[in-house]
């Protein structure tokens, strides 16, 4: 599936398309409609059950918008810059590395306004669009500025990341949750980034979703507890020492790399969230360790969670794992004059930062990629039945009245424990192919039997699996157990 096929079946079955898009839609902006809002929302509730709710952290809500200290002291302000080269003829703006790597000209992510306009000079690079001449590279800051009060006193921005809200509110967040360590919290919410060149889908975006979680931390007491053997599981990673692809253990991880303990225990449970709970092939997903330039300057590790997805060309970052160090409460506590460190262990400490960053928008788009299958003339949307928009689709035979009536009150009934739909419209096998591209997992078909009291089969309901297109009939007394199991 290519990016003009996935967007395409986004916006016909009802997942996503661009914003505004009576008016032709608008770069890197993009609404969900009533399926994709609900495959999303059930991924964030996914991802918070098992990343915070099971590991007793939690969960937080941040401003959307913030002043410009605190940015000014994070560093984003004057780091959180891309470079733009422009066309001197049309005015064509383009993202330099970008534009470079996709003419195989390859330059690193991090590479410097000059670095990238010698590669521009020496490979003779012109305006992909009308061929004139590009005009000198420079940095764009990426953030969104918006005016604090009716006459502009206060300059401010939209947040660039969720994660600032989490180290703004570190010090009142642990005062109350009685001051221990380790401490995590959690936001899912939206991020603003002035892209330059918005492109790829949901892949680089103006306003995106993130969920993130920042574990605050004593890095000498740490003691991971791993009854549930965790570090055993096997995970594909590729170091940055030989960018060689590996598949070892959480322990070998730790013994062949030198990565700490804490670090790789959390690379084998993002691991296993995405292979257990998402349904995801194993070779599709590895973790690329990040070094020299294109490595964040605070961090001590910082590996990418990519995922293979065929509409982007190969592995693609869809989350990340860094280890922060104490760069962010150090940052926030010179720029505000409030002492971040702690007691812990009887010493004075500045806790350090491990991160769980995961880009919601590129996890969904990830999910359809991979998961969007067509066997024959039936296409299939096998998405994991616990994140699925629909638990199960009410649909009556035939559009008889007794039938109509029993399939609305099934419908009724089902409604407050499932997510349910109801279609009475075109043939059966139409309405069986539309619930399989939304992912739904269970149909429910009444039919005659089902409503004459003479037949054996009155008062029972046939039950179709998505996957199997497996059938049986189940007693109406019964079927809300049989759903709940089938769906377990």
């Amino acid at each position: 599936m290519d990016i003009e096929e996935l967007l395409g079946f986004a916006k016909r079955a009802g997942f996503f398309w661009p914003a505004a898009e009576i008016y032709g839609g608008a770069s890197g902006l993009f609404d969900y409609g009533h399926l994709g809002a609900t495959l999303k929302r059930n991924f964030e509730s996914a991802w918070l059950k098992y990343f915070v709710t099971s590991n007793g952290y939690h969960l937080i809500e941040g401003s959307n918008m913030l002043p410009e200290k605190p940015l000014i002291a994070s560093g984003h302000a004057s780091r959180f810059n891309d470079v733009v080269v422009g066309c001197s003829k049309c005015k064509t703006y383009y993202r330099a590395d970008v534009l470079l790597n996709e003419l195989n000209i390859k330059v690193s992510e991090g590479a410097k306004p000059e670095e990238l306009e010698k590669a521009i000079r020496d490979n003779d690079v012109k305006c992909q669009k009308c061929g004139g001449a590009l005009m000198q590279p420079k940095d764009f800051n990426l953030m969104i500025d918006v005016a604090l009060g009716p006459e502009n006193h206060e300059r401010g921005y939209l947040r660039p990341e969720t994660a600032q809200s989490a180290y703004l509110n570190f010090f009142r967040e642990f005062n109350l949750l009685r001051k221990r360590l380790p401490m995590g919290l959690a936001i899912i919410g939206r991020a603003y980034r002035n892209e330059i060149s918005p492109r790829q889908g949901l892949y680089r975006m103006r306003e995106l979703a993130q969920a993130e979680l920042q574990i605050f931390f004593d890095p000498e007491n740490w003691e991971i507890n791993d009854s549930g053997k965790l570090l055993e599981r096997q995970v594909n990673i590729v170091p940055y020492s030989d960018h060689e692809t590996r598949r070892i253990s959480g322990n070998e991880i730790v013994e062949q790399l030198g990565i700490p303990r804490f670090y790789a225990y959390h690379m084998c449970m993002i691991n296993r969230f995405y292979e257990e709970i998402m349904h995801m092939p194993a070779d599709k997903l590895r973790f690329l360790e990040l070094g020299g330039d294109e490595k964040a300057f605070y961090n001590k590790l910082h590996f990418d969670i990519q995922a293979d997805i065929s509409s982007w060309g190969g592995f693609k970052e869809i989350g990340g794992l860094h280890y922060r160090g104490e760069h962010d409460l150090s940052s926030h506590t010179k720029g505000s004059g409030q002492d971040m460190s702690v007691e812990s262990n009887g010493k004075r400490i500045m806790p350090n930062v491990l991160e769980l960053s995961f880009g919601v928008d590129r996890n969904i788009w990830m999910l359809i990629d991979l998961m969007y299958a067509k066997d024959g003339e039936r296409a299939v949307l096998k998405v994991p039945y616990s994140i699925a928009p629909y638990n199960l689709a009410v649909l009556p035979l035939q559009k008889d009245d007794r039938i109509i009536e029993y399939a609305l009150s099934l419908e009724s009934e089902l409604r407050g424990p499932f997510k349910v739909s109801y279609d009475e419209s075109g043939s059966i096998g139409r309405r069986y192919a539309r619930m399989d591209e939304a992912g739904t997992p269970l149909c429910i078909t009444v039919d005659f039997d089902t409503v004459d009291e003479n037949s054996d089969r009155f008062g029972t309901v046939t039950i179709r699996d998505r996957d199997t297109k497996a059938q049986r009939r189940v007693k109406r007394p019964e079927l809300a157990d049989a759903v709940t199991g089938a769906l377990a």
